[in-house]
């Protein structure tokens, strides 16, 4: 059986313009799994975004529940609310909204301080180890105006692992970046999913979906549809599963040609 980390019930949003009511999210009901790297995606407008944010905790919803490790964070209390996401959640932005006067090093430690799950030196050893993981230890004691996108891009992942969370909200993570630097930082992602970190990610890039065990998509405030994938192992073929297992993938190929029809059949 499939733990389930994080769960959304009729999960509504609703915004109002003048006397129009407009539905963002509209009964949204799903499960994030533990140590799935789950992916939603979905026209621009779609309310993708808007359902990270409703699931982390970063905008009320005006409807239905957000329960994470059985807990109602959609009760929660501001104060409650900002110390989960300091110890159990990660966030990871199209933008890094890393401190622009903070070396990497020191914006990836302070989120650890912040924390306060570990004691300063630890904080900071575990720091250069994470900079070090993401290939920008050789940066870290540069400011953020000093080091290129694909470079603070990977220091704000190791922002995100600091307090070694129970998910990590990626939203559009690679939108800002080029070809290559996207790479690196999906690369990254995946790593850390095989590891057995949970995921959640938001992107309208099928290079950057095919990287999930599962995708949701979302249209006009509800969700449409979803497709399972097979663990995601780049540069190899799987040899373990039936030809005509369902969304089976075997590379990058084969899984961006399933993910594709499949969005058009969704589309059209």
């Amino acid at each position: 059986m499939k733990e389930i980390l994080l769960s959304g019930r009729k999960i509504k949003k609703i915004f109002r313009q003048g006397e129009k009511e407009v539905r963002v999210l509209d009964d949204v009901s799903l499960d994030i799994f533990k140590g799935e790297f789950t992916v939603i995606m979905g026209a621009s407008g779609a309310g993708k975004s808007t359902l990270l944010y409703a699931f982390s905790g970063m905008d009320r919803i005006s409807g239905g529940s957000v329960t994470y490790k059985e807990k109602e964070i959609s009760a929660c209390s501001e104060n409650e609310l900002a110390n989960l996401r300091a110890k159990e959640f990660g966030f990871v932005f199209q933008q890094t909204h890393l401190v622009s006067n903070l070396t990497l090093f020191e914006n990836v430690a302070v989120a650890g301080y912040v924390a306060k799950k570990e004691k300063p030196k630890a904080v900071a050893r575990k720091a250069e180890k994470l900079l070090a993981q993401m290939q920008v230890n050789k940066a870290k004691d540069r400011l953020p105006a000093e080091v290129s996108g694909g470079e603070a891009q990977r220091a704000a992942i190791a922002r995100a692992m600091i307090a070694e969370p129970g998910i990590i909200f990626a939203d559009e993570p690679t939108g800002a970046l080029n070809k290559s630097n996207s790479v690196e930082v999906l690369n990254l992602l995946s790593e850390l999913n095989r590891a057995g970190q949970t995921i959640l990610m938001v992107t309208h890039d099928v290079q950057a979906a095919i990287r999930g065990s599962r995708i949701l998509y979302l249209e006009d405030g509800k969700l449409l549809d979803e497709i399972s994938l097979d663990a995601w192992e780049p540069g190899k073929v799987r040899q373990d599963l039936p030809l005509a297992a369902p969304y089976a993938c075997y590379g990058k190929k084969k899984r961006e040609e399933k993910v594709s029809a499949w969005l058009s059949a969704l589309r059209w």
